[in-house]
């Protein structure tokens, strides 16, 4: 018997929110965040404990920190992203520091690599962004290879960057059945997108420090070069563009603890090791 939508089940064109995802991650650089986030790269590769020579897919890679990283550790890796300007950016780093690496315009649900291709799959911050989290987690099981290993980071729902998302939807409420990416950073979810692939998943709890001149410097730098940010404040008038920065100020207070008018804000985020069946 075939399953019946009732009139209050969303109906999600993940395709859309795709495209409107894609456009946002254009916007502005995120390279200029980015490129703070490497220490969490170099972390991801160390609790994987890649060895030279290994064939290594960093998805959703971005400017390509987890991608230097495994690099940096005679890797043999493939970078990619849905943002080609942001391959631009870890392809220049890459030529900058002689590594020899590949990169390649890929769509994290659809990966363009034969089943078992390699041997570590990595994604720092953005695999966790899919619309379809199911087909993207079913990808990175794919194409690695039986007794590989799949290592994340992921933002956690209590973490700063988790609330931040959760403001920006009382302002620009997300589409209809579309699940938090925030959940990626939940053992739970983690279960239930790589329980029947995986055996074993190890979880640990570490903290990114976001460090800046001050609240005011973190929120302009954000708003500037951070996509999600600056569609936010895009899509606002003035009055409510006050609002929520006033909402974000207040966040930040929460956790700053530099005690000095500089921002130090640790945010949580989830590091994961999963080893494939």
């Amino acid at each position: 018997m075939s399953a019946v939508l009732s009139p209050s089940t969303p109906v999600v064109d993940l395709a859309a929110v795709k495209t409107r995802q894609q456009a946002a991650w254009s916007t502005g650089n995120y390279a200029v965040v980015g490129t703070t986030l490497q220490i969490v790269g170099e972390n991801l590769c160390e609790a994987l404990d890649l060895r030279s020579g290994a064939h290594v897919l960093d998805v959703a890679a971005g400017n390509g920190n987890a991608t230097l990283a495994a690099a940096r550790r005679w890797c043999e890796v493939t970078s990619t992203d849905y943002v080609a300007s942001l391959l631009d950016a870890g392809r220049a780093r890459a030529q900058a520091e002689g590594h020899a690496i590949r990169f390649q315009e890929a769509d994290a649900e659809n990966l363009p690599f034969p089943d078992a291709s390699f041997d570590a799959v990595l994604s720092t911050f953005g695999v966790m962004f899919t619309p379809d989290q199911d087909k993207a987690a079913s990808e990175l099981a794919r194409v690695c290879k039986p007794g590989g290993r799949i290592g994340l980071a992921n933002w956690t729902p209590e973490s700063f960057i988790g609330q931040l998302f959760k403001t920006i939807g009382k302002y620009v409420p997300p589409a209809p059945g579309v699940k938090s990416p925030a959940l990626w950073g939940t053992k739970a979810r983690l279960e239930e997108l790589f329980g029947r692939s995986a055996k074993e998943i190890r979880t640990t709890s570490r903290q990114f420090t976001f460090r800046y001149a001050s609240p005011a410097h973190w929120i302009d730098v954000f708003r500037t070069y951070y996509g999600p940010m600056n569609k936010t404040y895009g899509a606002l008038d003035a009055g409510k563009q006050a609002a929520f920065t006033q909402d974000v100020l207040a966040l930040m207070a929460r956790d700053n603890r530099s005690g000095d008018g500089t921002l130090v804000l640790p945010s949580e985020y989830l590091e994961v090791v999963i080893e494939r069946k």
